[in-house]
């Protein structure tokens, strides 16, 4: 599985000078901003890095850039792979795959979701409680070596309630909730949005369910936050439009400027 990174991480180390992350994160649409906080080592198009596909959708850079927050080194990838695109499993988790090669320990898996729940605010952050699988495929389809894994705590949640407390004393909404994860490309139909609260779901997103699955496997600790972009399909008068929701991503960028460290305080 790693054989395929050995040459991006030649690179990688060759130039950042440092060791292995102490967190990655995923940068969701509109978030990608947030990796300019840091203090930057170096950065790499995905385009250099040797195994890595390219991205093609509106708001992903396509980018990997080493930083640092405090004492810690950061891999932020902005810029991820989405099923709706074409590529298969395997390549929607290069980023989760090169971070494990480089025995990355917790990843930080960010996206834009609609909120389904009608008590979350669209504009606020979700902590990714669970998922739901609805996408048809698995990026363990098709491996070998002991596939079958068990996902009952598949996100870390132990740090749930500490940041939410902190988070309120800051004035910022974070609410905790399941995921649903769908194929798209396009948006939900208003009865899909109906079916997937009777499921159970909260929010609703094109991505990060195979991230985490590859990450969980690999043995990091995960954690998810969705930026609410919007409000799900039926539950308003606007019609959905990407580039509306990589404009509010400004927005999720302000605020995960303000989970983000203190994120980093109670995990790592």
């Amino acid at each position: 599985m790693f054989n395929r990174w050995s040459n991006a991480l030649h690179l990688i180390r060759h130039k950042s000078g440092v060791g292995a992350p102490d967190l990655v994160v995923i940068l969701g649409s509109g978030l990608g901003a947030i990796a300019e906080n840091s203090e930057i080592l170096c950065r790499f198009s995905y385009q250099n890095l040797d195994g890595m596909p390219a991205t093609s959708v509106h708001g992903h850079k396509g980018e990997l850039i080493i930083g640092r927050i405090g004492d810690k080194v950061i891999w932020f990838f902005s810029g991820r792979f989405h099923l709706y695109e074409g590529y298969k499993a395997e390549d929607v988790v290069a980023p989760v795959v090169l971070a494990g090669a480089a025995a990355a320990p917790r990843m930080l898996i960010t996206n834009a979701a609609g909120a389904i729940n009608k008590d979350f605010s669209p504009g606020s952050f979700m902590w990714i409680s669970d998922h739901i699988n609805l996408m048809g495929d698995n990026p363990l389809r098709g491996v070998r070596q002991n596939p079958f894994i068990d996902l009952c705590h598949l996100y870390h949640n132990t740090l749930c309630p500490e940041l939410t407390d902190r988070m309120s004393s800051l004035g910022i909404e974070l609410n905790s909730g399941v995921l649903a994860g769908v194929l798209g490309p396009s948006y939900e139909t208003p009865a899909e949005v109906r079916a997937l609260r009777t499921l159970g779901a909260d929010a609703v997103s094109m991505s990060t369910v195979p991230e985490t699955i590859m990450a969980k496997y690999i043995g990091m600790e995960v954690v998810g936050l969705s930026f609410l972009a919007n409000a799900a399909a039926g539950l308003n008068d606007r019609a959905l439009n990407h580039d509306d929701i990589i404009d509010v991503g400004r927005t999720g960028v302000e605020l995960f400027s303000e989970i983000l460290p203190e994120m980093i305080e109670l995990w790592l």
